[in-house]
């Protein structure tokens, strides 16, 4: 179970986004014995999936075996002779990425530019908080 706040720092949004959710039936939520407003970790974890399913099918839909993704704002493109090293925030997460100066150049890559983040990797390391 996760409070409001918490659910809201896994998400990247601000804790009245998660209440205007949970308000609005989007996001399940239980009050605990306090009356606090508490979300079950399998109910989070559906919303997150949808969410992203969601954001995945549309107009313009590309296709690609890569599922993480994470779209993101440019923050800074520090470019040489050959390469460039761009630097995208994604929600709570900054994701840097090296990559051809051609490439950057043909992307229009810059600082305010919206962009996807896209990893396929055969090593991810995952991380737990310390569950105490």
């Amino acid at each position: 179970m996760f409070s409001i706040g918490e659910a809201a720092g896994l998400l990247g949004v601000s804790a009245d986004t998660v209440r205007r959710w949970v308000d609005g039936g989007r996001l399940p939520a239980e009050r605990d014995g306090h009356g606090h407003r508490r979300v079950p970790g399998a109910a989070l974890a559906a919303f997150v999936r949808d969410q992203a399913r969601a954001a995945e099918a549309g107009p313009g839909e590309r296709f690609s075996s890569a599922r993480n993704r994470m779209r993101g704002i440019v923050t800074e493109v520090v470019r040489d002779g050959v390469m460039a090293q761009v630097e995208i925030q994604a929600g709570p997460f900054r994701v840097v990425s090296l990559m051809s100066r051609e490439a950057a150049d043909e992307l229009g890559l810059a600082p305010g530019v919206v962009a996807d983040a896209v990893v396929k990797s055969t090593n991810v390391v995952i991380e737990v908080a310390d569950q105490g």
